[in-house]
């Protein structure tokens, strides 16, 4: 039968939830079990792609053309395998299918609740995802935190699924803050018991839980959380902060938190093969020389806006053995004159233009790409920002004066970036982009193909907006290459040559969802090559 291990939270969200489950899912791994990993977000959203990314971080994008939560990215990086939309289940998803079955006589002659109805509904989407994966083990995070109104009826699912699915074949796992008094240096764990006790109030006894702490718990702390929270000491475990998350699982290991996992699955415990991980945190920790990369957004006071571009960068460093240390530039306050562009890029010895919807900072993202441009800067252009580097070369370089998206300004003269045509009849926003891996056919002879190395690629989308097919023999006849195209023509990669430029590439892809600490997405890796080069 399919195990199932579900991780809770307690005190506060962002707690580090993510990171434990895709933990336990590398140790189990390393044991040889195939792993899969569910993310539970109890929002009424049907999925993340609406949301303002202050609001919920990054939207990451699976192969099938999920838009899902960031976690998901997590997931992906640590097992290195491909996740579905499948593996993000929302409040949202799972009252549209009842309310659907409602509306179409499914339960005629009954009252629909939320239990039986909507727990039975989110058991049976947890129970698809094991069969269509066919693993031995999925990780189920449960999102939010523990007392949250929203997250109850999850709960409730995973209580009845001890019941139903056995106690060996279910575990419950609960992480929760245990923070340290400035004042005293005391580990503080009432916390933790409080979110214990709401746990096991609604039915739930965690089988173990991990504290997280900024150092390892105190064994007076560590007694108190097993006491008060109705485990052995033997099940309490500290998540500590270490200076890469790839550290984490090998942290957990280390206090045995593997072995103790298959044990109480009454699984076979056979020797962890953790040495592709060790290899790579070894690899950061060595890597010692400091490269500066300015990144230009609009939601740069929100790390988690742009985590997989900050881990391709870390995968990508790690294997060159440099540090990136990221700038962060605000292309709202470049825009606004705040700052100058100038000042804002100082000291950066690359640039990356960050993807992100709208008007506002996209004029000041145009200014520090012609910054970059012409100061022989190391640029990299994702998703919008691709577009952007193809306005700022139709105004400054070709002379199509006012050029711009029609995202952008609707009334253009020169709409060198337009709404894709079949987005033109598109009535409802969510879920209906250009989302997904696309296949990508690239041009022999240029940057991009050298850094693939293939004739054909597969990357990951989401936008609405492209190159306009219409002007592109106008852009493409003043140096600016199409190094890129997708099998029905769309503009994927622009670049120019390096006897222009020393590192000048846009893509209309998001190729950082696909880098791996194993595999370092080309052009993040070829971008702090020519980065290093030009020191």
């Amino acid at each position: 039968m399919t195990k199932y291990v579900f991780v809770t939270g307690g005190v506060l969200s962002s707690v580090g939830k993510g990171i434990v489950t895709a933990s336990i899912g590398k140790l189990l791994q390393a044991r040889g079990y195939s792993v899969t990993a569910v993310k539970i977000d109890p929002y009424l959203n049907v999925d993340a792609g609406t949301m303002n990314p202050y609001m919920h971080g990054e939207v990451f994008v699976t192969d099938d053309g999920g838009e899902t939560d960031l976690d998901l990215g997590h997931y992906e990086r640590f097992l290195h395998i491909n996740l579905s939309k499948y593996n993000n289940i929302t409040t949202g998803q799972i009252y549209l299918k009842v309310i659907e079955r409602e509306r179409k006589g499914e339960y005629l002659g009954r009252c629909v609740q939320i239990i039986p109805h909507i727990t039975d509904e989110i058991k049976s989407r947890i129970r698809f995802v094991a069969k269509r994966e066919n693993v031995d083990v999925v990780v189920v995070e449960i999102g939010g935190t523990v007392g949250d109104i929203e997250g109850l009826p999850f709960l409730e699912a995973i209580r009845q699924m001890r019941i139903e699915e056995g106690y060996c074949n279910t575990l419950f796992v609960h992480v929760a803050l245990v923070p340290i008094l400035e004042v005293t240096g005391e580990q503080k764990t009432k916390p933790v018991q409080h979110s214990v006790q709401e746990l096991r109030r609604i039915g739930i006894q965690p089988d173990i839980i991990v504290a997280r702490c900024r150092v390892m718990l105190e064994d007076e702390a560590k007694r108190k959380i097993a006491l008060y929270g109705n485990v052995p000491i033997g099940s309490v475990f500290t998540s500590y902060t270490v200076d890469t998350i790839y550290e984490v699982p090998l942290i957990l290991e280390k206090q045995g938190l593997g072995k103790h996992v298959i044990e109480r699955l009454n699984l076979e415990d056979k020797e962890p093969d953790l040495a592709d991980l060790e290899w790579f945190v070894e690899k950061i920790r060595h890597s010692k020389k400091r490269i500066i990369i300015g990144m230009v957004g609009k939601y740069t006071k929100l790390k988690d806006s742009y985590i997989s571009i900050n881990e391709a960068l870390v995968h990508a460093g790690a294997h060159l053995g440099v540090k990136p240390v990221l700038k962060w530039v605000e292309a709202t306050n470049i825009e606004e004159g705040k700052v100058k562009v100038e000042d804002a890029l100082s000291g950066v010895n690359g640039v990356i233009v960050l993807p992100g919807f709208g008007r506002r900072g996209s004029e000041g993202k145009i200014t520090a790409i012609k910054y970059a441009r012409e100061n022989n800067i190391p640029l990299l252009g994702i998703c919008f920002g691709m577009q952007l580097m193809v306005i700022e070369y139709a105004r400054n370089v070709v002379g199509l004066r006012n050029a711009n998206s029609t995202e952008l300004n609707p009334k253009t003269p020169h709409p060198v970036v337009d709404l894709m045509e079949e987005q033109t009849k598109i009535k409802q926003l969510g879920g209906t982009m250009r989302l997904g891996a696309y296949p990508i056919d690239l041009v022999k002879g240029t940057i991009a193909h050298s850094l693939y190395g293939k004739d054909r690629i597969y990357e990951r989308h989401r936008h609405r907006y492209e190159v306009n097919p219409k002007y592109i023999h106008k852009i493409f006849a003043y140096g600016l290459k199409i190094s890129g195209l997708s099998y029905d023509g769309r503009v994927e990669f622009i670049e120019l040559s390096r006897k222009e430029h020393v590192f000048y590439i846009g893509t209309q892809a998001h190729p950082e969802f696909r880098s791996r600490p194993l595999s370092p997405s080309p052009p993040y890796l070829g971008f702090l090559k020519a980065t290093l080069n030009s020191i």
